[in-house]
């Protein structure tokens, strides 16, 4: 059996080569503008937020910057000492500050009611204000305090164990004199002691 073989001719497809008539037109693109240096944009100060209550640190801590630690920096030297100083300062003023609105309410608002229900109740409402500028002249001193321990090299060290008690700690609650530990087993004995 002999094989036989196509012509070469016939095994070839007629490839038909279609020439563009014309450039697809190039969209026209708006003219580029001079690059200008950019002016580096100083950011905004952050407007001081008005607190409430500044006995709830929680809130009053928001209005502050952590401290952001470098690995080869020493534990309580000068800058962290000064950004506490920051704190605790800013933390009182508010605080005497809400003492003298208090103050001066009290003095304003002595209005003589005729219906002995009315007169009850703002006596009762000037009593909560009482108490809670009596709780919060406590931590007026509690701040004092934390002040004197800067000035004397102590503020950031347990006064239990002398551990340091950590930046985070102190961030969260500036007048805290016991490491975690330390206040976790006095506050395990307080409940033990007193239910």
């Amino acid at each position: 059996m002999a094989i036989k073989k196509k012509p070469k001719s016939a095994t070839k497809k007629a490839s038909v080569k279609i020439k563009p008539s014309a450039k697809p037109k190039a969209k026209k693109q708006p003219a580029k503008k001079p690059q200008t240096k950019k002016k580096p944009t100083k950011k905004k100060a952050l407007k001081p937020q008005v607190i409430s209550n500044p006995s709830d640190f929680e809130s009053f801590a928001k209005t502050f910057i952590p401290y952001r630690p470098n690995k080869t920096e020493k534990y309580m030297n000068k800058s962290q000492k000064k950004h506490f100083i920051s704190i605790l300062n800013a933390w009182k003023e508010a605080l005497d500050s809400e003492q003298e609105k208090t103050e001066q309410l009290i003095q304003q608002d002595q209005s003589n009611f005729p219906d002995s229900l009315d007169r009850a109740a703002k006596e009762e409402e000037f009593m909560l204000e009482l108490r809670k500028r009596e709780r919060e002249r406590k931590l007026i001193s509690k701040i004092e305090m934390s002040m004197k321990d800067i000035d004397d090299d102590l503020y950031g060290y347990c006064e239990t164990c002398g551990v340091e008690i950590g930046i985070k700690r102190l961030e969260a609650r500036p007048t805290a004199t016991q490491c975690i530990d330390c206040k976790t087993v006095d506050e395990i004995k307080e409940k033990q002691q007193f239910g």
